[in-house]
């Protein structure tokens, strides 16, 4: 794992486990529903941070006979997780919970406890937040934070910062919640914040969702990096023509397969060092491009 993701991985477990100690402590002091959600939320967290240090460990696994081309992709499984972890514990929990507390409104005791614990809790995830946005922003170069989440092949970023971001909202409307339940008396605005934090989870769970899905199956290179690559064929000694080419990221790291056509008054000596400097030229474009596999063919049209 860049030494960015584990930064900004460790900065939220040890913010999200302080934070869902303090929140269980008010929960307990103040029988706030949007309380209870948040610290169901932080615990699920942190566990969620645990999981992405688990899958970035096991995806730097050598390659087996088993397994060929390396454990990368494992990388995406624990981050799919992850999203499963935050809808299941984080979303269907705190909604559940909303829903309970309107039906069986009770008033909020020692709201001073939720309220001091929500502040210190929006400061600690700010710490979090913004650490993740500063490991985050020399990756991201020009792209907006919409591309970046939608674009990244190493999960560990992207879903820290849907969760410090759905983590910062969901504090927010907790705070909002409690405030309204004590300034007016009526504890069901509690329980509507705890059902707004729970379908901000849950959009949030859904996006990551399809996003490692999408990666799980099998990604190709984006367009750019086709082209970067495309380009490192053509140009390489001897190369009459690229025939075709398939991309398919391993985790970070890219799988490369082509057909291209070669001078045909090479020897076979000479053939494997052109098909060597066709791979170092692709891999001096594109440095993620880790295996490539070159077939030598001849191009007879469409």
């Amino acid at each position: 794992m860049e030494h960015g993701s584990r930064k900004a991985i460790v900065a939220a477990f040890l913010a999200n486990l302080g934070i869902a100690v303090a929140k269980l402590i008010a929960y307990v002091a103040t029988g706030a529903a949007s309380m209870l959600a948040e610290s169901i939320h932080s615990l699920a967290d942190t566990g969620n941070q645990a999981l992405l240090l688990l899958g970035s460990k096991r995806g730097q696994r050598a390659a087996t006979p088993e397994h060929p081309f390396g454990y990368g992709r494992e990388r995406y499984f624990w981050a799919f997780v992850v999203a499963l972890v935050l809808f299941s514990l984080g979303s269907v929990f705190a909604i559940v919970e909303g829903i309970h507390k309107i039906q069986h409104p009770q008033p909020l005791e020692s709201p001073q406890w939720a309220i001091g614990t929500l502040v210190l809790a929006i400061l600690l995830e700010t710490y979090s937040f913004k650490t993740a946005i500063q490991e985050a922003r020399h990756l991201k170069g020009k792209e907006s934070w919409w591309a970046f989440v939608k674009n990244a092949k190493s999960p560990e970023l992207p879903v820290v910062l849907l969760e410090d971001l759905g983590a910062l909202l969901g504090l927010v409307f907790a705070l909002v919640g409690v405030g309204l339940a004590v300034v007016t008396g009526e504890s069901r605005y509690d329980a509507l914040g705890s059902i707004v934090i729970g379908a901000l989870l849950g959009v949030i769970a859904v996006i990551l969702a399809v996003e490692m899905k999408s990666l799980l199956v099998g990604e190709a290179a984006s367009s750019a990096q086709q082209s970067a690559i495309r380009e490192g064929f053509e140009r390489a000694k001897y190369v009459r023509r690229l025939i075709h080419m398939r991309t398919m990221h391993l985790g970070p790291e890219l799988l490369v397969a082509a057909k291209l056509e070669f001078e045909p008054s090479l020897s076979i000596l000479e053939l494997a060092d052109a098909i060597n400097a066709a791979e170092s030229s692709v891999r001096d474009r594109v440095p993620s491009a880790r295996l490539i596999f070159v077939e030598p063919d001849v191009y007879r049209g469409a």
